[in-house]
Order: C-alpha cells, then sequence, then structure tokens
C-alpha cells in the first residue's frame, strides 16, 4: 500500500512584515488543532530561504484533503502568506524504499 504524506510550502507575501501577535496566535491555534486531529506530521520554519516562511508536512487521506487542511490556515486565510502543496510518496522499511 502506498504511504503519502503533503508537504505545505508557506510562502510570505508582501504584507508578511505586517503580522501581527494576534495573527501569529491563530496561526499557532491552527497548528495545535492539525496536531491534535492528527494531521501533523512535522512544522517548522525556515531560515536563509527568502520568501519562504516554513512548512508543515500534513496526513491526509487525499490531495484534496490535504488542500482543504492547508486553506484554512489563518496566515493563508487573512492574505499574509500563500502556499504550494506537493504530495510525497514515503520511502521506508515497510515499502522496501520503493524498490
Amino acid at each position: 500500500m502506498d504511504k503519502w504524506l503533503y508537504v505545505m510550502f508557506i510562502e510570505k507575501t508582501k504584507t508578511y512584515n505586517r503580522l501581527t501577535k494576534a495573527a501569529v496566535e491563530r496561526h499557532v491555534a491552527n497548528l495545535k488543532a492539525l496536531d491534535e486531529e492528527g494531521h501533523m506530521e512535522l512544522a517548522g520554519v525556515f531560515k536563509g530561504y527568502p520568501g519562504v516562511a516554513g512548512m508543515y508536512i500534513l496526513k491526509a487521506g487525499s490531495f484534496e484533503e490535504a488542500e482543504a487542511l492547508c486553506q484554512r490556515e489563518p496566515l493563508v486565510l487573512e492574505g499574509f502568506a500563500t502556499y504550494k502543496l506537493k504530495a510525497l510518496q514515503v520511502a521506508d522499511k515497510e515499502n522496501n524504499y520503493l524498490l
């Protein structure tokens, strides 16, 4: 059985530098909700990559479900960021690293 994760690259918009504490708190609340719902595999901030704020690695049943999770991100909803979503087929011991 194929195992997929979904990588959300969060990209800064021109208004990112106007990010408020309240917006960051809504962003963190969303991270916590994704984690509690079992959708969060990993999340983090990038440093040294101009224009890219960070990423989520999401667990979802389909690309469409992952897309819906991305679209509820407050930074995206409020215009501070956009995103790109990529599907990642996992290579691990269980599938002999896709051999």
